[in-house]
């Protein structure tokens, strides 16, 4: 014997049974040859100072020579990928850039101090996972002068993206001086100060200090800076740093600081004193330059202006009603005195009373 469902679970059977096959018409299939592609593989690869057996632990060369002097050093190329890669070695002039780092002239670019000093091979080719080994040469000319003379030297990969090409380039800092008088010195240029209020009356501004600090040797150089500002002609001092970061021969640097805690009470004088260093501890004079910024203390005269105005109207409202309470005892003692006049009843006699002349 046959049994039906009843008619609600018919229903809802066949509702679920168009869902499956719905379901299962609408879902892709993947294609056979719709495969991913796999990555391209990354190259990483180091460059560090070397000697003839391998990486010395140098993270820079500094040499100190003579004019004409001839010397080799070596280099280390590390290739961490899967697969053998060609790279292309190159030296150019170093630089600092504006936050302090380290860097070569592009390939564009043609160098005409340190990089022109160094001679290396072209390229060299690295194996998987392998270190190559590559000895350069450091040829300094006759007339170099004193000083410093930074450079770099890179292994360079170069790819193409679209139509551009891309350098890919890892290396590290060669920095040779030439033997002579040393001279480490900066100069301070270009010094503002300039005073910010603060939107509170009861809490004192801030100096915000820039100025332009140039190595005017030829040496390397840094500075430890200290900022002066003197209020209430001298009584009161603030002090924050601002040192200088290294700068090469020739070179600057934009400084900034900001000096807290200071109220504007009329001449404020800012004083910037740098002490110049270099690497080897050689003899530099200290220099200083010096601003006066007039300051009034606005937010505090707005408070007191306010407060003035507070009280003028506070006072003019007590006046006019003082004048005004002595206006009404004024009125009521005429109104007494009428009524003192009159006997007590204002404007004439009683009703029902006869004149006493009647």
């Amino acid at each position: 014997m046959l049994r039906t469902l009843p008619r609600p679970l018919a229903v809802l059977a066949a509702v679920l049974v168009t869902l499956l096959v719905t379901v299962l018409v609408t879902v892709p299939v993947p294609a056979a040859g719709a495969v991913a592609e796999p990555a391209k593989p990354t190259l990483t690869w180091s460059v560090q100072p070397a000697d003839q057996q391998g990486p010395d632990g140098r993270r820079r060369i500094e040499l100190t020579l003579d004019p004409g002097q001839v010397v080799t050093e070596h280099l280390a190329v590390r290739n961490f990928s899967d697969g053998t890669a060609v790279f292309a070695l190159k030296a150019a002039d170093g630089y600092l850039t504006d936050k302090g780092r380290f860097n070569m002239l592009p390939s564009d670019r043609a160098s005409a101090d340190g990089g022109t000093w160094i001679q290396v091979q072209e390229q060299v080719t690295v194996g998987a996972n392998e270190t190559k080994v590559v000895p350069f040469t450091i040829t300094v000319p006759r007339d170099a002068t004193p000083g410093d003379h930074p450079a770099g030297i890179a292994a360079t990969v170069t790819s193409t993206q679209g139509t551009v090409a891309v350098e890919g380039r890892v290396g590290f800092r060669v920095m040779m001086r030439a033997t002579g008088t040393v001279r480490a010195a900066v100069a301070v240029d270009d010094l503002t100060a300039t005073y910010e209020h603060s939107w509170n009356p009861f809490s004192a501004g801030t100096i915000r200090v820039t100025y332009t600090a140039k190595s005017a040797g030829n040496v390397a150089v840094t500075g430890a800076a200290r900022v002066t500002v003197a209020e209430l002609f001298g009584l009161a001092e603030h002090h924050a740093r601002a040192d200088v970061q290294e700068m090469f021969p020739g070179g600057s640097r934009e400084v900034g600081a900001r000096v807290e805690g200071v109220w504007a009470l009329g001449p404020l004088r800012t004083s910037v004193d740098v002490t110049p260093a270099t690497r080897d501890g050689a003899a530099a004079r200290p220099v200083s330059a010096t601003v006066t910024v007039w300051t009034l203390p606005w937010p505090q005269l707005a408070l007191a202006a306010i407060l003035a105005a507070l009280v003028l109207a506070v006072r003019a409202i007590i006046r006019r009603r003082t004048k005004r309470l002595a206006d009404l005892l004024a009125r009521a003692r005429e109104e007494g005195r009428a009524e003192a006049k009159t006997g007590g009843h204002p404007g004439g006699t009683i009703a029902g009373e006869r004149p006493a002349n009647a």
